[in-house]
């Protein structure tokens, strides 16, 4: 398959309080989901508030007042094309954000980071489809064989093309959760942004199919957090990037985190030492912001079967044989 045949497009999309979602994304993504309903407008105004605030505290240094800066959004959304000369229909392959920092004070617009919320429609059918099917008569679960080898070799083909280069100039930082299957423990590190560091027992299902990607993890609790944050990136996260870059990421993240896993990062006590999260903690605070976690299930089904009959099946020869034959 040469490169002709095998294409990304990009296009960019500002994600503020006036945002509706395209036909292509993934409806039960972070940012799609809190501009469904009649709630919309003031969930995504609610949610941006947020993120400015946040961005605020942690960017305190010539900042008393704390609204020195404005964060900006920009969801990111990659169509790939596998036909002859790129004909064909183009598939929605992710979608993920950009930060752009407006500082107040003198009127700067800084580039932040690309990544942070992480949505793709082939991770879906990995995680919800392919590993539930191999899993269903085993005693012990496990993943298959090359589970995660296709979906990472496409990512890291999309890092490293052109049309990736020509619009950012630095690697994605993927933000996550951390894993509820998972405890941490709290180490001496600490970072002057990012917080106190934390360390895992054992890599998760969800960190092996990362590293496919070409992406590490990391744990930290950001300064006024309750709950690490899990940090993906492929360079070097403490000295790539700028402060406010990682500011850009924390604040963005979090808030996420706080609308849609509140027992986590909405809690009312923060991670100790030892730490294992849980989604049926019952001391936490629930944000303003309306989400309805029944639909975003039932919505997610919707979207595995997309993802199987318009890309899996019509072009699994295709896709086996470029993933044997490419090593990233």
């Amino acid at each position: 398959m040469t490169d002709r045949q095998f294409a990304f497009s990009i296009t960019t999309t500002p994600f503020d309080e006036d945002y509706c979602p395209s036909d292509s994304t993934r409806i039960t993504t972070n940012f799609a989901n809190l501009a469904r309903g009649e709630s919309c407008r003031e969930n995504l105004r609610n949610a941006l508030t947020m993120i400015d605030n946040r961005f605020n505290a942690l960017a305190h240094w010539d900042n008393p007042t704390a609204d020195r800066y404005s964060v900006g959004l920009e969801i990111i959304s990659v169509a790939m094309s596998l036909g002859a000369e790129g004909t064909s229909d183009a598939f929605p392959l992710i979608e993920i954000l950009k930060t752009i920092i407006l500082d107040r004070k003198t009127g700067a617009r800084i580039e932040g980071i690309v990544g942070n919320n992480f949505s793709s429609y082939v991770r879906d059918y990995d995680f919800s489809i392919l590993l539930p099917e191999y899993n269903r008569d085993r005693t012990q679960f496990s993943a298959p064989d090359g589970f995660g080898d296709l979906h990472g070799k496409l990512f890291r083909y999309f890092v490293n093309s052109a049309a990736y280069t020509a619009n950012f100039s630095k690697a994605p930082v993927i933000c996550l959760s951390v894993s509820s299957s998972r405890r941490y423990r709290r180490t001496d590190n600490h970072h002057p942004i990012l917080g106190v560091e934390y360390k895992q027992d054992a890599l998760s299902t969800t960190d092996h199919y990362f590293e496919k990607m070409g992406l590490q993890v990391r744990f930290f609790m950001p300064p006024g957090s309750v709950a690490p944050l899990a940090f993906y990136f492929g360079g070097d996260l403490l000295n790539d990037y700028s402060n406010l870059e990682l500011i850009s990421t924390i604040s963005t993240m979090e808030t996420f985190q706080k609308i849609y896993r509140p027992e986590i990062y909405n809690a009312n006590s923060s991670a100790g030492q030892i730490y294992q999260p849980s989604l049926k903690h019952q001391d936490f605070s629930r944000s303003r912001i309306v989400y309805d976690r029944e639909e975003r299930s039932r919505l997610a089904v919707e979207q595995r079967r997309f993802t199987q009959e318009h890309f899996i099946k019509p072009y699994h020869a295709i896709l086996e044989h470029w993933s044997a034959s490419t090593s990233l």
